[in-house]
């Protein structure tokens, strides 16, 4: 009998089973990948406080006992998204707040406001300053250096474009009288505060700032961290002083930071010396001039409010002397506005 009459039949093919088939095992141990991403439930959530270099200052469990500030990174799946000074986050890992321990930050809530910037009015590109806030003091000097009413405009314009309330410090009044500066603001529903070189209205600040997040800007130099030191005197801002060429103020507070006064917080930005609205709806800009929308509300669809345009009602006003000396300043400091961003 040959020796092929001893071999099954099904032997022939078992070399094409897969019961037969050996799994390579894995050397590393790897886990195989999955689109299903952990929920986080166990999430505590804290206030951003302040950004360093990819590392995250924030409060957790404010107001009670446990109450403590934590270091956090972002984590991978947040990806490109940004975590900015304000965010109220959700985190994860270590947050003992232990010397030399690390959280993560997995998700950022939605936010209720965005203050934002551009590097100048032709970059659509926004630098986002602050998140949640609800108040902008905006610090100017009335001398040393000279104040100047299109930068607060622009500050105006981005506080009413974000949806927060803008009020005012003009400091160093016993240098200069305030009144023409301020003449350019009389039809904005603006809180004023005065203060001279060395003695700031702090308990009527303070009751201000109660309660709310407040982002203080100013341009360099004109006491916006003197005036944080005398609010908070363990802030320790740094302080400069004006060149006595140039009469600029030098940039001394480099990062923003939030600070805790009573039951609100004081967000501190570096002082600049431009700020840009190119990201900013020209639409919008109306909103922080009052007086100026009602009237603008009769204008024909479309219109720009710029000079040329021979149907507009704010130029119509102006023109038969309704607007009054202060009113055409504040026109044309709107239609400076407008013609930029356009």
């Amino acid at each position: 009998m040959s020796w092929l009459t001893d071999v099954d039949e099904d032997d022939e093919y078992d070399e094409y089973d897969e019961s037969a088939v050996k799994v390579r095992p894995n050397p590393k141990g790897n886990k195989p990948r999955t689109k299903t991403r952990p929920d986080h439930s166990d999430a505590v959530s804290g206030r951003v406080s302040s950004v360093d270099r990819g590392r995250y200052g924030v409060w957790i469990a404010e107001n009670t006992a446990e109450e403590r500030q934590i270091i956090a990174t972002k984590a991978r799946e947040l990806k490109r998204n940004s975590v900015v000074t304000g965010d109220w986050v959700d985190i994860v890992g270590d947050t003992s707040g232990d010397e030399g321990s690390l959280s993560r930050i997995v998700r950022v809530q939605d936010r209720s406001t965005l203050l934002r910037r551009s590097a100048d009015d032709t970059d659509a590109v926004e630098r986002v300053i602050v998140a949640n806030a609800d108040q902008m003091l905006i610090v100017v000097a009335a001398a040393n250096p000279e104040p100047r009413p299109r930068l607060v405009d622009r500050y105006l314009v981005a506080a009413f474009d974000a949806g927060i309330t803008p009020l005012l410090v003009i400091t160093k009044t016993d240098l200069e009288d305030p009144a023409p500066f301020l003449a350019n603001f009389a039809g904005l529903e603006l809180r004023v505060f005065r203060s001279r070189s060395d003695d700031f209205p702090l308990d009527e600040l303070r009751a201000a700032l109660q309660g709310h997040t407040t982002v203080f800007v100013g341009h360099s130099g004109v006491g916006k961290s003197t005036l944080v030191n005398a609010l908070l005197p363990d802030a320790g801002r740094a302080i400069g002083r004006v060149n006595d060429v140039t009469g600029r103020g030098r940039h001394t507070s480099s990062s923003t930071v939030s600070l805790r006064i009573g039951t609100g917080w004081i967000v501190d930005t570096p002082g600049v010396r431009s700020f840009g609205l190119g990201h900013v709806n020209p639409d919008n800009i109306l909103k922080s001039f009052g007086e100026l929308a009602l009237i603008a509300e009769n204008c024909p669809r479309g219109c720009t409010h710029l000079p040329i345009e021979d149907e507009c009602a704010l130029v119509l006003a102006a023109q038969s002397g309704e607007l009054g000396e202060i009113g055409r300043q504040r026109l044309d400091s709107l239609q400076r506005l407008l013609a930029t961003l356009a």
